[in-house]
């Protein structure tokens, strides 16, 4: 029989997944005897079940009248009693935060007969006031479906009446009055009269909490942070305590060390004479919570001191909600806190010192999303560039953009092409997909804990807040600032989230701190040092190798500095961009077998000398050179701008007429399963050759040089055997030739890049001919899909996303199901017939964490990724390693 409501008395933290997240640690806290207003959670089982059918589990009322009493009990108050009632708070809370979720319902239990008993118990007419207006306003809106934005007209309408710019300058005539309003609106808008039983308010929160796991917010938050979509929300139901009783009262949020930067100490807002949602929504300016000390001493040194006993108890950053009632403290909510790239890196290393976690442990709280993030670019400006605006660094990072002050356009414009920066006076859940589509976001309001800065800092956007001399006018889609420059819809900004300032145009970028620390050795700050230390370890304790994507010089060197092991993809096509695509118009326009292979002999000095610096950047490190893989046809001019050339001149080039007919003689209507890769090696007699030998003349120069090269020769886009066998035959003639040309012994293994469902069904068979596989992951998902990356997320794939059918683009992170199973097929076959060959990736997927994770399991033995993802996959096939070990 399932047991559908916990008191916290009766939880513990080790529960999340039936309590959420934020019963869970209610419970905790409660068994911690931390001073925790009493309550019960009801679990997401009763959720689920909802979901199901549509109706609440038959035995739910029950156990939640039942544990109604007992909270009844421990408070000493009654909820609906007239003289003293008990008021109730209503929270969401899943497994994983979500801010998508629905927004808090505090006051629960006010209602025309108990709101003159809360008066009089409270002695602040004005007070109970103000919470039946915000309990009308807050169940109005989330569970009786009101549009939000009208409540905050009519008490917009009502402050400019009175000549006043605060919700706290309304005394309490003003706040009735502005109650009655409110049902009134409730009335017109919804046909029904705002519930007086309080009983019915809350099963009928208990219910919109519910729903609101399906809301369109809550399915954005999931789709984007791969939350399923069955696991059901918790709903914790809590005695009020209230800090909107007078100046010995307060509401704040606090954090056990700084989620910015993570420096010790304790960090946070604070806000008095405030309730609830306050200081979290940024409505009202918070001080920093080092003020605490001065307003209310012995509840700073309380405060304190639980936030060391859950720092200790939960070995890692905490966030606290708490409220000063007339001087005694409460705690509403912990969790582990969320945090900036750079806070995830010191605060794991500062716990490792602290000997509060083990090397392990610290290996495993960040992650390689997390690196990838401090190595972007940072802003290369002075500090005398005078800023538009500044507020509060909410999340470090660089980020320019042109400016749009709602989510839709934010979502449209990004669709689009075009970074864009999301203005807002403050965000709400609302704002969600405008926040993932923005690269920052700038609010007038709030702080570092607001719904802004939170959940920018979980996406790693970047963010500043509290920009105050900012003024925005959404009708005039513009904002201005105090000095009296304007800026429109569209206009570029620059926003530096680490030192909290916003720059009019596109502000130069640099490397970061980090990144130059990673690529020239050097001992820095503390942050670069704890990136350093979580590199070796996942180093020592990882099995893949990491390898990059290179094709020159320059990006082998970077690589190199970046700790790659090689590189795993060298992709030849890329030597003829630029000037150099004439020597292979030359070889496409060859009319004869002697003009044939005068142009390919002109192939081979540059691509002989860029192979010699790479194999020396690369020295003692393998080099997988992949043979040409595209159309050739990609190297002539775009058929229908030459076409037009041709027949708009009076007299056209002659060059051009042999162009046009070549493009002509070579179009093909899908180019990306056309004459390509191996096929154009079995077809174009003596491209395979000046390849191979340009590689063979570079090895045999290192070898005279004193190096040590070895370059991996990878025929691409095989489907059967026999066309790596012949074309294998040709690659190993020509090393032949060019050992004995050059005394030289140059011996290169050859594989092939397995990037067709049929290479990986028959990689037994392959394997015979292959000294090695690299797994083609682009093409291979395009290939099992049977679509156009571009196309398809141009067109469809958002609707898929909406729907459901994926949970996120197969080309970010690898399709296991289909994808994946085609590699494990191909790994296993491919070793059963070839027991010591060589397995890699180096399609995009070789950088990326989640997928990182799949190859370690495969038995893949190394990734390949660009450069500057080198230092992230690195971590995470350390990450995997430690993951493959727990139990």
């Amino acid at each position: 029989m399932n047991h559908y409501v916990y008191e916290f008395s009766e939880g513990s933290r080790d529960m999340a997944d039936l309590l959420g997240g934020k019963g869970a640690n209610l419970a905790e806290m409660t068994r911690l005897g931390l001073p925790v207003p009493p309550g019960f959670t009801v679990t997401t089982t009763a959720c689920r079940a909802f979901l199901a059918t549509g109706v609440e589990p038959p035995e739910l009322a029950g156990e939640v009248a039942h544990a109604l009493a007992a909270l009844e009990r421990a408070a000493g108050r009654g909820l609906g009693r007239a003289g003293d009632p008990l008021l109730l708070s209503v929270r969401s809370g899943g497994r994983y935060s979500m801010p998508g979720m629905m927004e808090t319902i505090l006051d629960i239990g006010l209602c025309d007969a108990t709101v003159a008993g809360l008066a009089k118990a409270s002695g602040q007419k004005r007070f109970a006031w103000d919470s039946y207006r915000r309990l009308l306003q807050m169940f109005g809106h989330t569970v009786m479906g009101v549009d939000g934005e009208l409540f905050e007209r009519t008490l917009a309408a009502l402050k400019a009446g009175r000549g006043v710019a605060g919700d706290h300058e309304l005394d309490a005539a003003d706040l009735i009055l502005l109650t009655e309003q409110f049902k009134a609106l409730i009335h017109r808008e919804t046909g029904e009269r705002f519930p007086q039983d309080p009983v019915e308010q809350l099963h009928r929160a208990i219910r919109a909490v519910f729903a609101s796991w399906n809301g369109e917010r809550a399915r954005v938050y999931r789709r984007r942070d791969h939350i399923p979509d069955d696991l059901g929300t918790a709903v914790t139901v809590q005695a009020m305590v209230f800090g909107n009783l007078g100046e010995d009262s307060g509401t704040g949020v606090a954090f056990t060390r700084d989620p910015a930067t993570g420096e010790r100490g304790v960090y946070g807002d604070y806000l008095s004479d405030a309730q609830g949602e306050d200081v979290v929504s940024g409505v009202r300016d918070a001080v920093p919570l080092a003020r605490l000390k001065q307003l209310a001493p012995r509840a700073y040194v309380e405060l304190s001191d639980h936030l060391r006993t859950l720092e200790r108890h939960y070995q890692d950053l905490c966030d606290v909600e708490f409220t000063l009632e007339r001087g005694k403290l409460w705690i509403l909510q912990t969790r582990v806190g969320k945090r900036t790239a750079e806070a995830a890196f010191r605060i794991a290393y500062d716990l490792l010192d602290e000997r509060l976690i083990d090397r392990h442990e610290a290996l495993s709280r960040v992650s390689g999303a997390q690196l990838t993030r401090l190595l972007f670019p940072c802003f290369a400006t002075s500090n005398d560039v005078a800023p538009l605006a500044t507020g509060i660094a909410a999340s470090p990072g660089a980020a320019v953009g042109a400016v749009v002050f709602d989510s839709a356009t934010a979502v449209r414009r990004a669709a689009a092409g075009e970074p864009v920066v999301l203005v807002r006076t403050e965000t709400t859940p609302d704002d969600l997909p405008g926040m993932i589509a923005a690269r920052a976001v700038l609010t007038t309001r709030g702080g570092k804990t607001s719904h802004a800065a939170v959940v920018a800092r979980g996406m790693g956007r970047v963010c500043v807040c509290g920009a105050e001399s900012v003024v925005v006018d959404l009708e005039r889609r513009s904002l201005t600032t105090r000095s009296g420059v304007t800026v429109r819809e569209g206009d570029t900004v620059s926003v530096d989230g680490t030192a909290g300032t916003v720059h009019l145009g596109a502000l130069p970028l640099t490397a970061s701190d980090v990144g130059r620390a990673l690529e020239s050795g050097e001992r820095t700050g503390p942050l670069s040092q704890a990136v350093r230390r979580a590199l070796s370890h996942a180093d020592r304790v990882r099995r893949l190798e990491v390898r990059a994507n290179a094709d020159t010089p320059e990006d082998a060197a970077r690589a190199r500095r970046f700790g790659a092991q090689g590189i795993g993809l060298c992709r030849t096509e890329h030597m003829f961009l630029g000037e150099r695509k004439a020597l292979v118009e030359a070889v496409i326009l060859a009319d004869d077998e002697a003009a044939r292979e005068q142009a390919l002999a002109a192939l081979l000095p540059p691509q002989r000398s860029d192979f010699t610096a790479i194999l020396a950047a690369m020295d003692g490190l393998p080099v997988t050179i992949r043979l040409l893989d595209p159309p050739l046809h990609e190297f002539l001019p775009d058929r229908t701008e030459l076409a037009v050339r041709v027949a708009t001149a009076a007299s056209p080039d002659p060059h051009d007429v042999q162009l046009l007919a070549a493009v002509e003689r070579m179009h093909e209507r899908n180019p990306m399963l056309g004459l390509r890769g191996v096929r154009l090696a079995l077809a174009v007699p003596g491209l395979v050759a000046v390849q191979v030998r340009a590689i063979a003349e570079a090895v045999a120069q290192r070898m005279r040089d004193g190096g040590h090269p070895r370059a991996e020769i990878m025929i691409p886009l095989v489907g059967a055997v026999e066309e790596l066998r012949l074309v294998r035959a040709e690659v190993e003639r020509v090393l032949a030739e060019v050992s004995g040309e050059t005394g030289q012994s140059v011996r290169c293994p050859v594989g092939t890049m397995i990037e067709l469902p049929r290479a990986a069904l028959t990689a037994g068979r392959i394997a015979q001919a292959a000294d090695f596989f690299s797994f083609g992951t682009n093409d291979l998902t395009q290939t099992t899909w049977g679509l156009s990356r571009d196309d398809a997320e141009a067109s469809f794939f958002p609707g898929y996303l909406d729907k459901g059918i994926l949970s996120g683009s197969p080309f970010e992170t690898l399709d296991e199901e289909g994808v994946g199973r085609l590699i494990t097929i191909a790994v296993r076959e491919g070793r059963a017939a070839h027991p010591r060959l060589t397995t890699g990736v180096c399609g995009e997927h070789g950088g990326d964490p989640a997928s990182i994770d799949f190859f370690h399991r495969a038995g893949i033995d190394y990734v390949s990724c660009s450069p500057f993802r080198v230092p992230s996959a690195r971590l995470e096939a350390g990450r995997a390693a430690l993951v493959a070990k727990l139990p």
